[in-house]
């Protein structure tokens, strides 16, 4: 029986809401997230991890794997795996008790602090603009400058950074406004903006990104571009890997011992514990690194000011008195 165009259009209809509704599903993650999650479940696959699977199976794969993998990495399998799990509509073996309590142990017995990027100071981004002045002039230099000064004064991270766009500046006699259409803390859209102003003297972010983009001729898309072997732009957007390599070859170049722990959140970290050490208001290094746990500006507070706020100090100008007046 042939069916009648109405039951086709309903059909069709029908498709269209459901494949939209797929799409809103997909959007309510992260790109990074899903790929780390699928990352994750390749990876609990290849070990021999069946899924679905049960609470007895996923202890088996945890307690396996506790000795080579560090707890946060267990941690992160058992939320990819939890997500797919509820995403196919299976029982979640995640939330069982013993599950809980293994990797509660494993962590206690296994765990260790968790390795931190190296906060880049003053000093530091001097020392790399310095190494980049020595190295003949280049598209390549003359980028690389724009970007660490961007990357630092902004407090971007590397997505953030490589993401950046020309319809996204806003020039003014004071400085530029880079507005972010969407950002890791701002999964919903709805905007954030990193003021960065003129410099005074030799050192100026808003220059160098104006000397790189008439440089590069940029007027649209993404700011900062690859630049292959031959010194040649391309028009991709730089991948947000090559950040940090580009990062830690420059590091090595300027003779860094800190090399291995540089990446591109040393930008963030150093930003915001250089400004601490100058003693700036909480809620401005909040804003410029965009953050919205007011713990973690904390933690970059108490780092940058771990030896001038630090009570040994008093103690130990007293002890000199002592020593010097017996």
């Amino acid at each position: 029986m042939a069916m009648k165009k109405s039951d086709l259009a309903t059909i069709d209809t029908q498709a269209i809401q459901i494949h939209g509704h797929r799409q809103y599903i997909a959007a309510a993650t992260a790109d990074n997230t899903r790929k780390t999650y699928r990352s994750a479940i390749r990876r609990v696959q290849k070990w021999g991890l069946k899924l679905p699977c049960d609470a007895h199976a996923l202890i088996n794969y945890l307690v396996d794997n506790a000795p080579s993998l560090n707890p946060r990495s267990l941690s992160l399998h058992l939320s990819a795996i939890r997500q797919w799990h509820l995403t196919q509509r299976f029982d979640d073996p995640t939330q069982s008790l013993e599950v809980k309590k293994t990797l509660q142990g494993i962590t206690r017995t296994h765990g260790k602090p968790k390795q931190k990027a190296k906060a880049l100071r003053l000093e530091h981004i001097a020392t790399l603009l310095n190494t980049l002045e020595q190295k003949p002039l280049s598209n390549k230099v003359i980028r690389d400058k724009a970007m660490i000064l961007i990357g630092f004064f902004g407090g971007f991270r590397r997505s953030e950074l490589a993401a950046i766009a020309c319809e996204e500046i806003e020039w003014t006699e004071d400085g530029i406004t880079i507005t972010l259409p969407q950002s890791k803390t701002d999964q919903e859209a709805q905007g954030m903006t990193r003021s960065i102003p003129y410099g005074h003297g030799h050192v100026c972010a808003v220059t160098a990104l104006k000397q790189w983009l008439e440089r590069a001729s940029i007027t649209s898309g993404t700011i900062f571009r690859a630049i292959n072997r031959w010194d040649h732009i391309h028009s991709k957007p730089l991948n947000p890997a090559s950040i940090n390599y580009i990062l830690k070859s420059l590091g090595a170049d300027s003779g860094f011992d800190f090399v291995a722990s540089l990446s591109s959140h040393s930008f963030r970290r150093g930003v915001s514990t250089s400004a601490a050490r100058e003693k700036i208001d909480f809620g401005l290094i909040k804003k410029q690194g965009g953050w919205k746990s007011d713990s973690t500006v904390w933690e970059y507070i108490e780092e940058g000011q771990q030896f001038t706020d630090n009570s040994a100090v008093a103690l130990l100008n007293k002890m000199n008195e002592l020593v010097d007046n017996p």
